[in-house]
């Protein structure tokens, strides 16, 4: 009975270490995800809208035309007007890679 006693014991001690290491690993890849994540929700609207004006302002096909740009809670709207499809099509393309931006909400005509 005793021995009975003693592998019973062995095996609770056992599987009670492998919890306890199981469950102690570190974070990994998980803390590099929340990471991100925390940041982008981080940015602040100023900071989008800045974010925004500078990729606007560094291409050579946009910088000339008067595009607004106004952000909330990482949602950024453009408003102006253009010359072509593919002026809008770029502007929302630098838009959307510009650090902190959650959605565009392209409002950018065309000229006629």
């Amino acid at each position: 009975m005793s021995q009975y006693r003693g592998t019973q014991f062995f095996s609770i001690a056992l599987f009670s270490l492998l919890l306890l290491t199981a469950c102690n690993k570190h974070p990994g890849n998980f803390e590099g995800i929340q990471r991100n994540i925390s940041n982008a929700v981080n940015v602040a609207d100023g900071d989008v809208t800045k974010n925004v004006k500078i990729a606007l302002d560094d291409d050579i096909a946009i910088n000339g035309f008067d595009i607004s740009v106004t952000t909330r809670k990482g949602d950024v709207r453009l408003v102006g007007v253009v010359n072509a499809q593919t002026q809008i099509d770029t502007a929302v393309k630098l838009a959307k890679g510009a650090d902190g931006t959650h959605t565009i909400n392209n409002k950018l005509t065309i000229v006629n």
